[in-house]
């Protein structure tokens, strides 16, 4: 046989193009099919599967541990990770302490309160909770939105007793939601409340903090009772003539200023944490000291003056569980209840990969839930994780969450033997310390990645964001969520559709828009659709690929006598498709048939090839008509144009 001749029948061979037949998926029981939807739904992390093979009492002994996550840990604790609990508890513990006290005059609530909750939270969370990192106790956001929503409903200066009963029942609600969210797996619906929305409303609401400390920072007594920015304002400068203190101003800019430069030394030197750490409680003890020997408080320097001594007392009977007030607090709970859980979670995911572990993001919440539960049974309003205090927690050196219970023994302490000493803490310290926490929330970094990343998520950003500074916490809480789910139903009902072309040398299609140099093959039009089809998009969808029809036969008629005659439908990216979606490819493929125009799909997935058999859409418009790949459909319709020769 002549050399030349094999050669060439070798080469022929190995360019015939085997087109491979899109596969069936065989026919799922029913049960079964439902069964594993609602496994990938609500158990995808296979919480069972630990239990699987086990003893009877190694299954006990799992099950307790699901629900106690200490009785795990606990059984390697050593003295060394004891040493780096006690002395980030210490550390978190100062830290805590003035913050509580500021934290609780943003609920409208006594001081004490304050103390109550990081107190009896983060022992139940100590025991319960799956983070390591997690400092827990009241929060200035969550503070800030219980105190405007519960003062909304009862006003805490002419009726406090029944204000603070409102707060314990928003707490008890808070926790019950929180709880309910974890135990039914439901945890994915924070997610809804997009992290372009979270930098916003974080923000917004630092601003608002600040404003509010005006107040205390400036010694003003007649103060208005509404947080926008403008009623804020023009409280503010009202006053300049008459209710200004300067005493109190020089308190409150002096140590404020002393905050700042501390958490300057502690961001420029990571050694130096300690220092923004202690900073708080070293600012408590020289302003009450320097008040209790100046007697500034005769002077119009306003002072804490009383804090309750001991510790937490019963509130189970000051919980409305019937009544006008239990919707009002179980309204204020729910919505208290998921700010602090979006919080809390997103803060313990953070520290858990920073420090390569996983925590369980259901448990987190049945976690949460049963210490606010509790919480509100012992005078404690809504606590949750704390930013600022996981950071310093996290540099610390803690091991577990026994940091927790160091510093609710130093609570402890606190509450039953030196309350008595902040009866001279000066109100603008506690302002100028609330002040330097919050300030880190606005996030203007984060804001500018938004906008260099996504438009629309910067719109949802700075609508939550002015909402709450413009408006009030709750308004732009609900903006942040109303746009988080706007941008959802947009990318539903408006999917991307691109058209493809052939890069040169190969038989891949990709989007002539992100790859210029890629060719159309003349007489078919590649539309690819980036969505699963539903009824909410389907008739878009049908729309958008006809318009695309239409403008690449005005370019052909201007350009190339040659007619469009193929459509090819890339379905790589739908992942599914409902009746509506395949109704409105019926009438795609009725439209095309009167324009002598023939529809072929290209690569669908095993759900949508299952549907569209069911629904004998295949048999329409031919088996032979669905190919694996876009270059086998290209190779039916056009040999020549299938691959570089």
């Amino acid at each position: 046989m002549d050399i030349r001749s094999l050669s060439s029948s070798h080469h022929h061979s190995q360019n015939m193009h085997h087109i491979h037949k899109v596969g069936v998926p065989p026919k799922q029981n029913l049960f079964k099919e439902f069964k594993d939807n609602v496994k990938e739904t609500f158990f995808s992390d296979e919480p069972l599967r630990p239990f699987k093979d086990q003893t009877k009492s190694r299954k006990l002994l799992l099950g307790i541990e699901t629900f106690f996550p200490i009785v795990g840990w606990v059984r390697s604790y050593n003295l060394s990770k004891l040493r780096g609990d006690i002395i980030a508890g210490l550390t978190i513990a100062s830290l805590c302490i003035p913050q509580d006290i500021g934290y609780a005059k943003l609920a409208n609530l006594d001081p004490q309160y304050g103390l109550y909750s990081s107190f009896v939270p983060p022992l139940i969370y100590a025991f319960m909770g799956s983070s390591r990192d997690i400092a827990i106790g009241p929060v200035a956001v969550v503070s800030l939105l219980l105190g405007t929503l519960l003062q909304d409903e009862i006003d805490s200066a002419t009726n406090p007793i029944e204000y603070r009963r409102l707060a314990f029942t928003a707490t008890f609600f808070a926790g019950i939601t929180q709880a309910t969210l974890g135990f039914f797996r439901l945890g994915f619906l924070i997610d809804f409340l997009s992290h372009a929305a979270i930098v916003g409303f974080m923000g917004g609401a630092a601003i608002t903090i600040s404003l509010q400390q005006l107040k205390g920072f400036l010694g003003i007594k007649d103060f208005t009772k509404n947080s926008d920015i403008i009623s804020v304002l023009r409280s503010v400068f009202s006053s300049v003539n008459h209710g200004w203190n300067w005493q109190t101003i020089l308190i409150g800019a002096v140590f404020l200023c002393f905050l700042l430069f501390a958490k300057f030394l502690g961001k420029r030197n990571k050694k130096l944490f300690w220092v923004p750490a202690i900073a708080p409680l070293i600012s408590v003890i020289l302003a009450t000291f320097f008040v209790f020997i100046t007697h500034a408080e005769k002077k119009g320097v306003a002072i804490v003056r009383h804090i309750d001594k001991g510790i937490n007392p019963s509130s189970v009977n000051d919980i409305y569980f019937h009544g006008e007030y239990q919707s009002k607090g179980f309204r204020i709970g729910v919505v208290a209840g998921m700010v602090a859980l979006t919080e809390a979670v997103a803060i313990g995911r953070t520290f858990a990969a920073m420090k390569d572990y996983q925590i369980d993001g259901n448990k987190e919440m049945v976690a949460l839930g049963a210490m606010n539960v509790v919480g509100s049974m012992t005078s404690c309003y809504v606590a949750t994780g704390s930013f600022s205090r996981s950071a310093v927690n996290y540099m610390a050196g803690c091991q577990t969450a026994v940091s927790n219970i160091v510093m609710s023994i130093v609570v402890l302490l606190t509450l039953l033997f030196i309350t008595p000493l902040f009866k001279y803490t000066p109100n603008a310290i506690l302002a100028a310390i609330i002040i330097n926490a919050v300030i880190s929330l606005i996030d203007i970094q984060a804001a500018i990645l938004i906008w260099k990343i996504d438009k629309f998520d910067f719109v949802a950003c700075m609508g939550a964001f002015f909402g709450v500074i413009f408006v009030s916490v709750e308004i732009g809480l609900l903006i942040a969520v109303s746009i988080s789910f706007a941008k959802i139903l947009l990318q539903v009902t408006r999917p991307r559709t691109a058209i493809l072309g052939k890069l040169p040398g190969t038989s891949v299609y990709r989007n002539i828009l992100q790859y210029p140099e890629a060719t159309k093959i003349p007489g078919i039009l590649i539309v690819r659709v980036d969505s699963a089809i539903y009824f909410s998009n389907s008739n878009y969808i049908k729309e958008r690929i006809l318009r695309w029809l239409t403008d690449e036969e005005e370019k052909i008629k201007a350009d190339d006598p040659q007619t469009i005659q193929f459509l090819i439908v890339e379905m790589s990216p739908v992942t599914d498709i409902d009746t509506s979606g395949i109704n409105s490819l019926e009438e795609l493929h009725n439209t095309l048939q009167k324009r002598d125009l023939q529809l072929i799909l290209a690569n669908p997935g095993p759900t949508v090839v299952d549907k569209l058999h069911a629904s004998k859409f295949a048999n329409l418009i031919g088996q032979d008509k669905i190919f694996l790949t876009v270059a086998d459909a290209v190779l039916s319709c056009n040999p020549k144009f299938a691959e570089e020769p």
